[in-house]
């Protein structure tokens, strides 16, 4: 093995287990139904008892939340609905002293429409320095009445919105890629590569170690910004649809080029601050592309994620596929994968992994934000998600969980309308669902007192989202007492994970490589790591493993609970250990 990826292996996040908290969501400390950093840091023994290595919290910037703090207003405070920065430095504080690390998400692309930027760029008049910070262009047509070009935003409608001068008199148009709120910064201006090093740095300094950085691809536009070509499907295909077949709003080159310009910035600090090891993770979707993923995670980002497992129909020539794919390239290059099934931009697994037609091929879509609408199971689909949990945790690289998934949480999916508020939902008129159903507060308590739990100072609170009527049923302090839950399960999933598979083991111990066995089984995705044998079953009958193969290892973790050690149930998955290994 090389040097470089021992060196990468040795790293605290090369095989760590990150929690992602949606702040709004998570905990609720002032009764005002709204998730706060005081919050979090109420629940960080909860995070700790789960364990994990590290949170990574959304963005939880001053922001008017169009997009809930992904339309950020300012760059290097907090939102008052969430505390102030002597709040987060005492989470930061509360959080090192249970050796957990925080993370921040950084939005390199927009900002907030209500940023000083912005107002200042809309103050001034065309070509002025202000305006070159953003991309402000003239529209065509006479009057200058159409966009600048055909641009359709990846949340629904084109990618352009007309301004008003000051005289009231129609101006310039602006680029947004996602809504109207958040209009594109242009990081071929030397101020905004500027500034976001000094973002950076303001954030280091304060004790976070790194950064999930948001949509990263679509950084960067083709010099003129011309017409995209006509999308398949034509006047009916999805704005999405559109958005993806356009190639000069997203993957351009001249992005990379910032990404290595952020990598020297972090690695300075580093060398400026002894004992640091900071990082940083990609939000770039590169689905069945590990070639095109592997750009990111070459000299740019320590990390990014690779998002094939998350779209993964429940096969086990899909998932296989999902998993080697992107770990034969990266690995080969001394980069580990970074894992994930959830987060706040898609379903969650109970739902995805319960529907109708999970095991199909058409489930498939290659988009996170577009669902399949197929009746749901949701037992089918709890069984499925412990098995996924459980082959997770298994894997080489570092992991990601998103809040509510080790509870076992469900997709909301007939919230009403009128409480809708992902833009994704608003600026299509309703045709797509959106993410709303992923980001219900969280149930702490069975009871519903104070939003289940979510805002315990305030027995008469309503959280800012409605939570379902039931929800109690997955409330934290009933699984906490249920060794079967599935909160049972991913404690044993991080502790087993920590044993195995040499993290937090020796700074000279690479992890344990990942070996096929079983590749042609038309159910099993089975592998070795080590001396461990992870199977997962993804058929609906029990099957029988070779006895030559197990041969004197037994059930460590099963998310099926008790069972023969040569026998994996229908839809589930088992780490195989050695004797010597189970007792330990």
């Amino acid at each position: 093995m090389s040097e470089q990826v021992q060196t990468s292996d040795r790293a605290w996040w090369g095989e760590a287990v990150v929690y992602q908290v949606y702040v709004r969501s998570f905990a609720d400390s002032n009764g005002d139904g709204i998730g706060d950093l005081g919050g979090v840091r109420s629940r960080l023994g909860y995070l700790a008892d789960l364990g994990v290595d590290a949170i990574w919290l959304t963005p939880c910037y001053p922001s008017p939340q169009f997009d809930h703090g992904y339309d950020v207003a300012n760059y290097v405070d907090i939102e008052p609905d969430y505390g102030d920065l002597d709040t987060f430095d005492a989470l930061v504080a509360d959080a090192r002293s249970l050796g957990i690390k925080v993370l921040m998400d950084i939005v390199p692309n927009h900002c907030s429409h209500e940023h000083a930027w912005f107002h200042a760029a809309l103050s001034a008049a065309p070509g002025s320095p202000e305006r070159e910070r953003f991309y402000f262009r003239d529209g065509r047509g006479e009057g200058g009445t159409e966009p600048p070009n055909n641009w359709v935003a990846v949340f629904g409608g084109p990618a352009w919105s007309r301004t008003t001068n000051p005289d009231g008199t129609p101006g310039q148009w602006y680029l947004h890629t996602f809504t109207p709120w958040q209009p594109d910064v242009n990081w071929s201006n030397p101020e905004v590569v500027a500034h976001f090093d000094d973002v950076l740095r303001f954030w280091f300094d304060r004790g976070v170690e790194g950064f999930r950085v948001d949509a990263v691809t679509v950084v960067g536009k083709a010099p003129g910004l011309p017409d995209a070509p006509t999308p398949a499907g034509g006047d009916d295909a999805r704005d999405t649809d559109a958005w993806i077949s356009n190639p000069y709003n997203h993957f351009w080159p001249s992005a990379h080029d910032h990404w290595r310009h952020w990598r020297e910035v972090i690695d300075a600090y580093e060398a400026e601050h002894p004992g640091r090891s900071l990082f940083t993770v990609s939000e770039a979707y590169t689905p069945k592309k590990p070639d095109l993923l592997l750009q990111y995670v070459t000299g740019e980002f320590h990390q990014s994620f690779s998002f094939d497992l998350l779209l993964s129909p429940w096969r086990a020539d899909c998932i296989r596929e999902a998993i080697a794919s992107p770990y034969e390239v990266l690995s080969a290059h001394g980069v580990p994968v970074t894992w994930t099934l959830n987060n706040h931009d898609t379903q969650r697994t109970v739902t995805r992994y319960g529907r109708a037609d999970a095991t199909e091929m058409s489930s498939y879509t290659a988009n996170n934000l577009v669902y399949t609408g197929t009746p749901v199971d949701l037992d089918v689909g709890t069984r499925r998600a412990r098995a996924a949990a459980v082959l997770l945790m298994a894997l080489p690289g570092s992991v990601y969980l998103y809040q509510g998934e080790e509870l076992g949480l469900p997709e909301v999916l007939d919230l009403p309308d009128d409480v809708r508020q992902d833009p994704i939902f608003v600026r299509t008129q309703g045709r797509e669902l959106g993410r709303d159903g992923c980001r219900v507060p969280l149930p702490w308590t069975a009871d519903g007192s104070g939003a289940h739990g979510f805002s315990p100072t305030n027995p008469t609170a309503t959280a800012w989202m409605p939570q379902p009527e039931g929800w109690g049923v997955y409330g934290a302090d009933t699984a906490e007492r249920d060794p079967s839950s599935m909160l049972a399960l991913y404690r044993s999933a991080t502790a087993w994970r920590r044993r195995l598979t040499d993290v937090g083991g020796s700074p000279s111990a690479a992890p344990a490589p990942l070996t096929w066995v079983l590749a042609d089984h038309p159910t099993l995705v089975a592998f070795e790591r080590g001396s461990v044998l992870v199977v997962t079953n993804t058929g609906a009958e029990d099957v029988s493993l070779p006895a030559d193969l197990v041969g004197d290892r037994v059930v460590a973790l099963s998310s099926a609970g008790e069972h023969d050690r040569l026998v994996v149930p229908a839809d589930a998955a088992v780490w195989l250990v050695p004797p010597s290994d189970a007792g330990a």
